[in-house]
């Protein structure tokens, strides 16, 4: 695998996880890193010329199976981080993704090894997300966001979104967290809120919070 700088694994991991819901233009990845236009378009080129995307205009940016492991193996060692940070130091959830951020770049695979061994090699970090593999294999079961799951039916939440440390404690307090059983009670009409019923009571969220709990529907 080649040597990358922290800035090259930082795209690479957007792009990544941006791909996962969509074609990945030059401004979602602008958007995502908090960065201009102008210095995306002077990455993807660098990019390019290390084989690690593809671009076409009108068509976005895609990695290509070099980029992928590359992207993946960051992606394991951030999610190994978050799991020992939380499990094992038990930080909050405010701090275990600005921890895991920091160190994702700089540990060695002996170090990852170890981490991994040390939990009992385990397949999803604490927001539920898969670990990639050693191999670069990845398990993405069809999930669907809470919004869009029926009402009356019962679902299963499977992962939630990790970029507000703010919204993680609110989900754990109301137990809307992995492996919850939820059955949707009722959908207010006009993007209202959802009612969810969760260890037999009632919890009325808004539709940004359903929009970044992903399940897997029970009833099929």
């Amino acid at each position: 695998m080649l040597e990358l700088s922290q800035s090259i694994e930082d795209y690479l991991k957007a792009i990544y996880k941006l791909d996962e819901r969509g074609a990945v233009s030059t401004s979602d990845v602008a958007s995502s890193l908090g960065v201009s236009p102008a210095s995306v378009t002077n990455m993807i080129k660098k990019l390019g010329g290390l084989d690690l995307v593809e671009h076409e205009s009108y068509k976005g940016v895609m990695l290509t199976p070099l980029g992928r492991r590359a992207a993946l193996e960051i992606i394991r060692h951030h999610r190994l981080l978050e799991t020992y940070l939380r499990k094992v130091m038990g930080y909050s959830w405010h701090q275990m993704h600005e921890e895991a951020e920091r160190l994702e770049h700089h540990i060695s695979e002996e170090f990852e090894s170890k981490i991994d061994e040390m939990l009992g090699h385990p397949t999803h970090d604490p927001h539920g997300h898969p670990i990639p593999s050693l191999d670069g294999d990845i398990s993405l079961p069809a999930t669907l966001p809470l919004s869009d799951a029926s009402q009356g039916h019962k679902v299963t939440v499977h992962h939630v979104s990790d970029g507000d440390p703010d919204l993680l404690v609110y989900l754990e307090k109301i137990g809307l967290m992995p492996k919850a059983e939820v059955t949707v009670v009722e959908k207010a009409p006009f993007d209202g809120p959802v009612t969810v019923r969760i260890d037999e009571r009632d919890e009325v969220i808004g539709q940004r919070v359903a929009n970044e709990v992903f399940v897997l529907d029970a009833d099929g």
